[in-house]
């Protein structure tokens, strides 16, 4: 989709241009936003499943364990085919103010600081660091919450999932400054996030990232 809107808009791009949304339009937006999210999150969330998966493997029969760590799997998704829904809903509200273009990219310089700024701030805040910090730690979060079966399985995913989302949902903001279907701001992104969840030194560079986007919102605007 992303190579069709860059490039001839003559396949799967062709939809996201029409002018009337009608609720079809919206719900492949939404099926849109849900597997990008899906795309983007899973990956960082290969630790805990993986840790999972050892943990099912040892205590549960063999095709139990492999259901167990699908569930966990859906529960994680489900919360960024939630967040999705909301995602969708403000672009259309920011299509509809002209806030975004035809191309799903910010139509205004104030727009694209404001969303560079919102961005930039939370990663310096509290609940950022608290969420980032269970993220952070899977094998705490199964030792709290471990229970054998899908059911369990799923309901840790989505707290894990929440948690993550508590952590990562200012971010996803920067796709409207970037471009919502560019996949380099979808790359940049995706690596940012695993960067923060996954390495020693995660902490630190959400705060640097922090500050870059707050300093980047500021240069758009006082240049203008």
């Amino acid at each position: 989709m992303a190579r069709d809107m860059y490039g001839p808009m003559t396949g799967l791009s062709v939809w996201m241009m029409t002018p009337t949304w009608d609720p079809t339009h919206v719900i492949l937006l939404w099926a849109m936003w849900a597997v990008m999210m899906a795309g983007m999150m899973l990956p960082t969330a290969a630790p805990l499943l993986m840790l999972y998966a050892e943990v099912a493997r040892r205590t549960e029969p063999a095709r139990r364990a492999v259901l167990s760590v699908y569930a966990l799997a859906a529960g994680y998704v489900l919360v960024w085919s939630v967040f999705s829904v909301a995602a969708t809903l403000l672009q259309r509200l920011l299509s509809r103010l002209l806030l975004l273009t035809p191309m799903m990219e910010s139509a205004r310089p104030s727009a694209t600081a404001a969303f560079l700024l919102i961005a930039g701030a939370y990663q310096l805040t509290p609940l950022k660091w608290a969420c980032l910090k269970t993220c952070r730690s899977p094998l705490s979060l199964i030792m709290q919450r471990w229970r054998r079966g899908s059911s369990a399985a799923f309901r840790m995913g989505v707290e894990h999932g929440l948690y993550c989302l508590g952590c990562c949902w200012s971010l996803m903001l920067l796709l409207f400054a970037g471009g919502v279907m560019n996949l380099t701001v979808i790359a940049a992104l995706t690596g940012l996030v695993l960067v923060e969840k996954v390495t020693p030194f995660g902490r630190q560079v959400a705060r640097v990232s922090g500050l870059v986007l707050i300093g980047w919102a500021l240069w758009l605007f006082f240049r203008r």
